[in-house]
């Protein structure tokens, strides 16, 4: 996606494994070597890091370093407040959490914020899943293991009563019920991004939940906090990725509410969408790789045309909607959205 309007060179310590031949130009490098590093990223304008979070401190620093735009997908928290705090002196952009969640459900909150003269509660859900589950887990790793491993051990921010508040993963579950199918809900890390700073004081609740088929938040508790494996997470990472590897048809579910006053009138607003696989450019790409990739992509266009500020830190509840659906990625999200009706009378292969 990245590749369609900007000149991409891709950086990976291993050479490329997919099945057709790449857009752009692809280096073998590890991100460790700092003078190969920097002399690369001397010669571009941003680094986009697709990185596990525990590695894009180094990244950000070094184009803060070079006064280089800098993106990223991460969901972490610390690895967020560290980048803070360099776009403090940047005089680039320092761009963190530009994916999905946290990302473009930020920006569909907000959005639907802007719509109430006061608000009392903003909720966000967000599932990643495939669309086609199995076993008690009912789960298929389709991005980082790592990444859900972080989202569900580290603790979460909310407002609450008011008062922005750090509460634990795997809590909090709640049902939810889509077209006629059930899911849970359950409190994650990271998933709001900075907009507990940014709403506290404006509202009464906040919180954002993952998404899975009903039972999976359990066992996933068992397996952290009975079995400990949560001191174990190399281990865990292992037994998960290898149990559960990714699948091709998966799922992505985006909902958002927002309740609060128009004119003095309580009223509640929502936004519910689900995406799955697209084609593009002639390859399949599952629903949570072009969701994550379209919103990082329209963000940097969004940079590229001047749409948002050229330094500094951008918050993603702070990116117009409007505008993030006019850039030539983020259309698809209103291109490509579908309701489970619409899905369930398609034929699942082509």
């Amino acid at each position: 996606m990245l590749s369609k309007r900007f000149e991409v060179t891709g950086l990976d310590q291993n050479n490329p494994h997919y099945p057709f031949d790449l857009p752009f130009t692809s280096t073998k490098a590890d991100v460790s070597d700092d003078s190969l590093f920097e002399k690369l990223l001397s010669e571009h304008d941003a680094v986009v890091s697709c990185l596990p979070y525990f590695l894009n401190k180094r990244i950000a620093e070094k184009a803060h370093k070079l006064k280089k735009h800098y993106f990223d997908l991460t969901e972490d928290v610390p690895t967020t407040s560290h980048i803070l705090e360099l776009s403090k002196t940047a005089d680039s952009v320092m761009a963190p959490q530009c994916g999905l969640a946290p990302g473009y459900i930020g920006i569909v909150g907000s959005h639907l914020a802007k719509e109430f003269d006061r608000i009392r509660d903003i909720e966000l859900r967000v599932g990643a899943l495939p669309r086609f589950p199995n076993g008690l887990l009912a789960y298929s790793f389709n991005w980082s293991s790592y990444g859900v491993i972080n989202e569900y051990l580290n603790d979460a921010e909310v407002i609450h009563n008011g008062v922005k508040k750090i509460v634990p993963s795997l809590e909090g579950f709640e049902y939810i019920n889509i077209e006629g199918q059930e899911f849970e809900a359950f409190t994650t890390s990271g998933g709001l991004g900075t907009m507990c700073d940014t709403y506290e004081g404006q509202v009464d609740t906040l919180n954002y939940k993952t998404i899975r088929y009903p039972g999976h938040g359990k066992l996933m508790r068992f397996l952290m906090y009975e079995l400990i494996m949560k001191n174990d997470l190399e281990n865990l990472e292992k037994i998960l990725s290898n149990a559960k590897p990714p699948v091709k048809d998966d799922v992505v579910y985006v909902y958002a509410v927002v309740e609060g006053w128009k004119n003095e009138k309580i009223s509640r607003s929502e936004y519910y969408r689900a995406f799955y696989p697209i084609e593009f450019e002639n390859q399949h790409w599952r629903a949570i790789s072009w969701t994550t990739a379209g919103a990082l992509v329209a963000t940097i266009e969004l940079v590229a045309d001047g749409i948002l500020p050229q330094k500094g830190f951008i918050k993603q509840e702070e990116i117009p909607f409007e505008e993030f659906v006019k850039t030539q990625t983020g259309s698809l999200f209103l291109a490509k959205a579908k309701s489970l009706n619409e899905v369930q009378q398609e034929k699942p292969f082509s």
